[in-house]
């Protein structure tokens, strides 16, 4: 039976730092990905973490994907934006006993053998005050990846009520993600595969909310050296915008697809990139070294 659901596709940048080549490889993976299944790709800028953003990088982030031809449908979504409709959903989680208040320190989570154990969720008088957690009836462990098949995660950590809220008021990543993956009705989720542990969670949080979740597609990470992906907070260096034919060449030998011609526009690089893409020849492995 042939799914006649549209594709709708995202790329979900936080503007902590311009983009880098890890950054390229899940912009332009998604893109193409998207694109291939003549489907939507979508923007939505994850700036909910003031301490952690660089003013500018929002803009930056936005030109730096127009130089390499990287154009999104529809309007960008700014989750900075959506605070109102994030704080409404967690008052229905706390109102249908799905979530609660927790005044646990690190310090005593790590006594409970780094694991949090529920123990506020227990409490015959709940707090009142503190980050809020969900309460998590399903406990996701496992889930289909579109590339790496079944993955599996830690039962103890799939278990654990996250926190949906941190205690110094700033919604967590795990409420945003998955309220807007709702919100723009995304039906599969490329990203890279450090966020393969968090899918269990997300997962989780789509059964609690009674929504249906979207497939999962995890690219490998490019890392500097073993367990080290290039970041921002490893201040890798930006892509350049002025020449960005050589760039998208090196980020489609790294997600296994064949070269074009670096002769062309942009434009008509990502086009042949696009006929040509082929998921099958995406590398499974979660991470590749670069060779300096």
């Amino acid at each position: 039976m042939v799914n006649s659901t549209p594709y709708i596709g995202r790329f979900a940048p936080s503007p902590s730092g311009p983009l880098h080549f890890g950054s390229l490889i899940a912009a332009l993976g998604s893109f193409l990905r998207a694109r291939s299944m003549k489907g939507q790709w979508l923007l939505r800028i994850e700036d909910i973490d003031p301490p952690r953003e660089i003013v500018g990088a929002s803009s930056q982030i936005l030109s730096t994907l127009e130089a390499y031809g990287l154009h999104w449908d529809n309007s960008v979504l700014y989750q900075s934006q959506r605070l109102e409709i994030y704080q409404r959903q967690i008052n229905q989680l706390l109102t249908s006993d799905n979530a609660y208040y927790c005044q646990c320190t690190r310090k005593e989570i790590k006594a409970m053998g780094g694991s949090y154990d529920g123990r506020c969720g227990r409490l015959a008088q709940p707090h009142k005050v503190g980050a809020i957690r969900i309460r998590n009836r399903y406990g996701v462990a496992k889930f289909r990846d579109q590339i790496k098949g079944i993955i599996e995660v830690d039962s103890q950590f799939a278990a654990e009520d996250f926190i949906i809220k941190r205690s110094d008021g700033l919604y967590a990543y795990q409420l945003a993600v998955v309220l807007d993956d709702i919100h723009q009705q995304i039906t599969e989720v490329v990203r890279g595969s450090d966020l393969l542990e968090p899918t269990c969670r997300q997962e989780s949080l789509f059964k609690v909310l009674k929504q249906p979740s979207p497939d999962w597609l995890h690219l490998p990470l490019a890392c500097a050296e073993k367990g080290r992906k290039l970041s921002k907070q490893n201040h890798a260096a930006a892509i350049d915008v002025l020449k960005p034919q050589a760039s998208i060449n090196a980020a489609l030998r790294f997600l296994g697809q064949a070269e074009v011609s670096t002769e062309a526009q942009v434009s008509k690089m990502l086009e042949q990139a696009i006929n040509q893409f082929d998921l099958s020849k995406v590398p499974r492995r979660s991470e590749i070294l670069l060779v300096p």
